[in-house]
């Protein structure tokens, strides 16, 4: 097989009958832009990654322009854009399997190499860079999935609709938890020790509280293992069906997916958001992944109507062909603008409130458009994807 994890995560040029999708590169670029509006609140919020499990925002509030920025940011992208790009990672899997069956090319046994080598570099990625990290979660996933696509299709939806009904049972039950526990909407504050380490303290240092709480810190890949699963199948399938082609078939159940991610997945997020932090698990697992279905409906009906790509639409289409890079610089980019190995904007502009954030989320977006843009004309493939490809090869 020609094809490396890297195409799963960048965007597969070409559909399983030979014709470019581009579609799927404006998705993915999006949606690698998109995770950032959610990460850049986690770089930039007191204690960084641990911050984000040991503290709670408190409810969504639009009393003030800058309380409505926050609050539009959590309802329009936490959750949203990681369900995305999840999605476009089973379109890729499903590409790869399509692929290698065109070829009579076994399946699965090299592709095993190749999530073992994502799952490596997530491993890296989740060391020297960012907690938070999700290629570690598609790596396991991957191999479950991969080998699901040698089943028949009844057995593929079968198990697609209960992990589905698994992952709704345990997010419920842990909500349920929440909601039944005194004193959690309250909030919480982040230690001293652990807001220094973030602001203050060495490299080596963050790099030794990861492994240290290296349990903790994986526990949304393990919680959301079900919802994983059940994005990748569902990505086969709307791949399956047609729906990201640029025929009739492909506007019409984009249409649909319009309609109904947005049309409901809308105002069940605002609403999950406004139910406070007690609704957290909810909002970002449950309601989520509904609304990122609106997302490519959106994002398809918009693409059908461009006639000439202007800069936009070229540099998300850059992004998305190089993913992987601009999904790991966006990372590394916040870690030296907020920590203190670096900038340490951070704690400088902590208490500016959140026009700042949004200012350095939207200065990342255009360094990765621009940068990726700038690098295609020269190469065929970011440079991460290269890497991964040579190594595989040898």
């Amino acid at each position: 097989m020609t094809q490396t994890d890297a195409r799963a995560l960048r965007g597969p040029e070409i559909s399983a009958t030979g014709r470019r999708l581009p579609l799927l590169d404006v998705l993915r670029g999006v949606a690698i832009l998109g995770t950032l509006m959610t990460n850049v609140w986690i770089f930039t919020g007191p204690g960084a990654e641990w911050g984000a499990l040991e503290s709670s925002s408190g409810e969504l509030s639009f009393g003030s322009p800058a309380d409505a920025v926050e609050a539009s940011f959590s309802v329009l992208a936490n959750g949203k854009f990681l369900s995305l790009l999840t999605i476009l990672f089973g379109v890729g899997l499903a590409i790869q399997y399509g692929s290698a069956a065109r070829r009579g090319q076994p399946w699965p046994e090299r592709y095993r190499w190749r999530a073992l080598f994502l799952f490596g570099e997530g491993t890296v990625h989740f060391v020297l860079v960012f907690a938070w990290d999700v290629l570690m979660g598609y790596a396991v996933t991957a191999l479950l999935v991969a080998w699901l696509l040698t089943r028949s299709q009844r057995a593929q939806r079968r198990v697609m609709w209960w992990a589905a009904a698994l992952h709704l049972t345990v997010i419920g039950l842990l909500t349920a938890a929440v909601l039944a526990s005194p004193g959690t909407g309250d909030g919480g504050t982040v230690s001293r020790d652990v807001v220094g380490l973030y602001t203050h303290g060495g490299y080596l240092d963050q790099i030794a509280f990861r492994l240290e709480n290296a349990i903790a810190l994986r526990m949304e890949p393990v919680l959301t293992f079900f919802l994983l699963v059940f994005l990748f199948l569902l990505g086969v399938r709307l791949f399956r069906a047609g729906a990201f082609g640029a025929d009739e078939t492909g506007r019409r159940l984009r249409s649909r997916l319009l309609v109904w991610g947005l049309g409901l997945g809308l105002p069940l997020n605002v609403a999950a958001a406004l139910g406070g932090p007690d609704l957290f698990l909810l909002a970002r697992y449950g309601t989520a992944p509904l609304l990122a279905l609106g997302y490519i409906g959106l994002i398809g009906a918009l693409v059908d109507r461009v006639r000439r790509p202007g800069p936009l639409m070229t540099g998300l289409t850059s992004v998305g062909r190089t993913a992987l890079s601009g999904y790991v610089l966006q990372n590394v980019l916040c870690v030296l603008v907020s920590y203190g190995i670096g900038l340490g904007l951070a704690e400088r502009l902590g208490g500016t409130g959140p026009w700042w954030v949004v200012g350095l989320w939207a200065v990342v977006c255009a360094v990765l458009m621009v940068g990726s843009t700038l690098w295609l004309r020269r190469f065929s493939a970011g440079p991460l994807e290269t890497v991964q490809k040579w190594a595989l090869r040898h």
